[in-house]
């Protein structure tokens, strides 16, 4: 003889599917699909502009924010020096702050596209961007730190100074140490 809390608990299931298949069913009424009602409405080209620059602004940021924070400041401070405290824990942190940073300039340059200001004053820096590729690694083994800094400074620089002259400010915003590791 089965026992009644697994008749109970089969009961109980089979009406909760019950309930959810018929309130699923009741919710398509016409029979049209619900995925063209939830897609998103066609923004006027001003909007779009509007959301690109701040994107960018976004992006740029946290590119500018941990290339300093873990890349610049540790260099100056001597952390990638031979013999220095702490200089293969300083290194692997630079080295993902690298990757991020390509990762959020080559997001940056994506959102450039879709203001055509930014777009040209962003379109000459794409190769150096596109250079800084391989670098995180070499942080990472503490390969030429001084020319793979400078590198990324000279970078960051120069996207903070298009995006000044197409009148996107962008301010350093330091992404926290989990952050790094998300690309």
């Amino acid at each position: 003889m089965p026992s009644p809390v697994p008749v109970r608990r089969a009961a109980v299931s089979l009406t909760l599917c019950g309930a959810l298949l018929a309130g699923a069913t009741a919710c398509g009424g016409s029979g049209e699909s619900t995925a063209s009602a939830a897609a998103p409405s066609a923004s006027s080209s001003a909007e779009k502009q509007k959301f690109a620059k701040t994107r960018f602004v976004a992006n740029a940021g946290l590119a500018a924010g941990a290339t300093y924070q873990w890349i610049v400041k540790p260099y100056r401070a001597g952390k990638f020096k031979k013999g220095a405290g702490g200089r293969k824990f300083a290194l692997i942190k630079a080295g993902l702050a690298g990757a991020f940073t390509y990762n959020r300039l080559k997001a940056a340059t994506k959102n450039a596209k879709g203001d055509p200001t930014l777009s040209k004053a962003v379109a000459p820096l794409t190769s150096g961007i596109d250079a800084l590729k391989d670098l995180p690694s070499k942080l990472r083994k503490g390969e030429g730190t001084d020319s793979v800094v400078n590198s990324f400074d000279d970078i960051i620089k120069d996207i903070k100074g298009a995006g000044s002259s197409a009148g996107a400010e962008v301010k350093d915003k330091v992404p926290s140490a989990g952050d790094l590791t998300k690309n």
